[in-house]
């Protein structure tokens, strides 16, 4: 604690303008040497007497009585201050401090009587001589001993000095009176004196007071730090040790006070068990060296499994100082970060990042050398369906127990990861023969086909897998890219296959991505076209729908196929933007037909999930002013299975709107009745794979039975792909199918020729004969 300034020479000075321990000390000067004091208060004692003996006078008996008495007194209080068992509290210093100035008041007082007495009463040079020696020593002895309180030594002069230097101007003599004024000057100077022994003494309580209190402060800070601390010297003996050093390398609290060396303090922490000798050794060899470095060294007892860091640097005037970090909860934190950054935190196999690296590693440590090895890129077929149907906890212990499986299959040389999503790769390792690989492929096929129990409900999956065969100079990267095309044929071969890397499956992928960057331009320049089919009300002949269909005439493909181009949009995240592009254009184009005449829009699975989905159809109606009765949304039923609930509220929001909501392509999904019952729809198109072998009787029944389950529910019905006028007069024969489309009516045609078509048939029947105009038109 720092001390505040203190008045030197105020006589009232307040104690609390000081520390208490600065107090204390001043006080403790006044009774640091009681044999001086002793020594004095005898010496004018036996002065005063000789005195009273020499001139007869009987004034000066009491006087030398005073003396002895006062005197005896403050010998005893200095022993008594000397003989206490506890340091000096504020209240203590203050009573001791009044003590000291009663007696030195007294003793000064009776000092200065005696001395005038001589001088005034008796003409006696000798005792004019004593009485002046004696109290000039005394005032003199009392200027080493009260610099500490210099007021209370100010007073005993004014007590002593005054009388004294009186009396001799007093006597009328010149040289007395010279005498008079040359003690005057003396004792002046012995008052400054003082004042600067005490400014010079305070200086020295309060340097010493800062140094306690930074050591205390250095001390504090040394032992509670969280590294242990060494410090050697340039004659390698242990300077300082702090208390962590002594508890991470379990040495005796006394250990620093023994002045050991390095090799000792190094000897002991073996000894303790928390070093090996080895890295005893290293340890002692970085101290000799006095050069800065580090080390890391683990504990002997590997049950605690402790790792601790060492830092050595050296200092300017030789000796080493060690810093000890124990890092054992660091480098465990950065092992499970390690570890989460390389392995899946769901089934515990190595990530992407983690596969790829090893399998770098594999590559680089053939050398050159022609072992086989085959990299197996697997997707998991309809995973997805039990995600949207069970929900993610379900999928995710689904994908646990696939990973279990893979595991049991593979030879401890394999190496099996989770690329992501429900995507694994396997690397065989030195295979004899391709062979090899398509076994294995085909066992994990068959594998993952099983069924699974999970959360009680039976799934079924399967599996397609793309096979990449490692060759000379191969990467990594293009080892992945080649299992990855391999797999995209796989898939693209009907699911549930492996398919091996070929070369021209590179020129395919690389078609694709051509494709991807031209679709992507070709969405910003707004390249795209609409196409019409128009939907044929059967027994008013008229034409009450038209659907729009995309096209891309390519400037090098030519036309390119919805079918090419929507998987591709949606893979790239562009088909709502493309959905919303159609959708507007399809309202605008409308708005120039008939009013009788409706727009069906075809809407993705992605497109029609997004959560925006009524305000995109909203505001196509009012930038085009298509009233919402004229807008057709046609929906497949694998958007009916995604998030059931959420999808019944936007059907119920966009029916309420006014908008018809058709469902496309009905019997090539899972063809639920239960969607003809649950949601609010319109019409249903049934897909034109029911009028395969129409011309028999069961697949005509079928049909006719789902044409009248949707009629007696409400809806009106549709029948896709009509071709010839013998399958248009089966469909039509009950009553049941309400529309029909297809070739024989139109093809898709462009805006201009739809108008066209639209105005032809304006108030026309399409049987028959105008079947052939419209056709001839179109």
């Amino acid at each position: 604690m720092r001390a505040q300034p203190m008045q030197l020479v105020d006589h009232h000075r307040d104690t609390d303008t000081m520390s208490p321990a600065i107090y204390a000390a001043l006080v403790g000067s006044l009774f640091q040497n009681p044999a001086p004091m002793f020594a004095g208060a005898a010496c004018a004692a036996i002065a005063a007497v000789m005195t009273a003996l020499k001139t007869g006078n009987h004034l000066l008996w009491p006087c030398a009585l005073l003396l002895v008495l006062i005197g005896l007194l403050r010998s005893f209080d200095m022993a008594k201050y000397k003989n206490r068992r506890s340091d000096l509290t504020v209240s203590e210093a203050g009573r001791w401090e009044a003590r000291y100035q009663i007696g030195a008041v007294l003793y000064a007082t009776a000092l200065g009587a005696w001395c005038a007495i001589a001088l005034l009463m008796t003409d006696d040079a000798v005792a004019h001589m004593i009485c002046i020696s004696v109290t000039t020593g005394y005032v003199a002895a009392g200027a080493g001993r009260a610099y500490g309180l210099p007021w209370i030594f100010h007073l005993q002069i004014l007590l002593t000095c005054g009388p004294m230097a009186g009396a001799m101007a007093l006597r009328g003599d010149p040289y007395y009176f010279g005498m008079a004024l040359l003690t005057v000057l003396y004792f002046l100077g012995l008052e400054r004196i003082t004042t600067r022994l005490q400014q010079i003494f305070l200086r020295a309580l309060i340097a010493r007071e800062r140094e306690a209190a930074l050591a205390g402060q250095f001390d504090t800070a040394l032992n509670n730090m969280p590294h242990g601390l060494c410090m050697f010297g340039a004659d390698g003996r242990l300077g300082v040790m702090n208390y962590r050093f002594n508890e991470m390398m379990h040495l005796a609290d006394d250990f620093v006070h023994r002045g050991v060396g390095a090799v000792d303090v190094i000897a002991a922490c073996v000894t303790a068990g928390t070093m090996s000798p080895e890295n005893g050794r290293a340890i002692v060899s970085e101290i000799e060296n006095s050069q800065a470095g580090a080390i890391v060294t683990a504990d002997v007892d590997l049950e605690r499994g402790r790792a601790l860091s060492w830092t050595f640097q050296p200092m300017a005037g030789g000796g080493t100082v060690i810093l000890v970090e124990d890092i054992t909860e660091r480098r465990k934190a950065e092992a499970k970060i390690n570890h989460l950054a390389r392995f899946d935190s769901l089934t515990e196999l190595p990530n992407r990042l983690s596969f790829r690296d090893e399998i770098e590693r594999l590559l680089a440590s053939l050398n050159g050398e022609s072992r086989l090895s085959a990299l197996l890129f697997i997707d998991l077929d309809q995973f997805k369906q039990i995600n949207d149907t069970l929900g993610h906890p379900c999928g995710d212990r689904l994908l646990c127990m696939v990973a279990d499986r893979l595991r049991g299959m593979l030879r401890p040389e394999d190496f099996v990861a989770r690329f992501g999503g429900d995507e694994f790769v396997v690397f065989q390792q030195n295979i004899r023969s391709p062979e090899e690989a398509s076994a294995l492929a085909r066992r994990i096929v068959e594998r993952l086909a099983e069924r699974y129990e999970v959360d009680r409900h039976l799934v079924e999956i399967g599996a397609s897998i793309g096979i990449a065969l490692t060759s000379p100079g191969i990467t990594a990267d293009n080892l992945l890219k080649h299992a990855d095309m391999a797999l995209y044929r796989a898939k693209a071969d009907g699911r549930g296959t492996f398919c091996f890397f070929r070369g021209e499956m590179a020129e395919t992928v690389e078609s694709r991505r051509v494709l991807e960057l031209d679709l992507r331009k070709a969405l910003a320049r707004e390249e795209f076209e609409l196409f019409y089919q128009p939907l044929v009300h059967l027994k008013s002949g008229r034409i009450t729908t038209c659907e729009a269909l995309l096209r891309w005439n390519h400037p090098t493909r030519g036309m390119v196929s919805p079918m090419d181009i929507i998987p591709v949009a949606e893979e790239m995240g562009l088909i709502l933007d493309l959905g919303r592009w159609i959708l507007r254009k399809a309202c605008m184009e409308c708005m120039r037909w008939p009013e009788a005449v409706s727009v069906a829009v075809n809407f993705s699975s992605q497109q029609f999930h997004q959560r925006d989905i009524l305000s995109e159809v909203r505001y196509a109606l009012e930038v085009s002013g298509l009233p919402a009765h004229r807008l057709e949304i046609e929906i497949t039923e694998s958007s009916l299975l995604r998030n059931t609930e959420w999808t019944h509220d936007a059907l119920r929001q966009l029916h309420s709107a006014g908008v018809k909501i058709s469902l496309d392509d009905f019997g090539t999904g899972y063809s639920s009745l239960s969607y003809l019952h649950n949601f609010p729809l319109q019409k249903v198109k049934i897909d034109r794979s029911f009028l395969e072998g129409i011309d028999t009787d069961r697949p005509l029944m079928l049909l006719r039975g789902v044409a009248r389950l949707s009629a007696d529910l409400g809806m009106a019905v549709v029948v896709e792909g009509i071709e010839t006028t013998e399958q248009l007069e089966l469909v039509s024969l009950d009553g049941t199918v309400t529309e029909a489309q297809g070739y024989l009516f139109s093809r898709p045609v462009s805006g201009v020729r739809i108008r066209e078509l639209l105005d032809a048939s304006h108030g026309r029947y399409l049987h028959d004969n105008n079947v052939k105009a419209v056709r001839s038109i179109a």
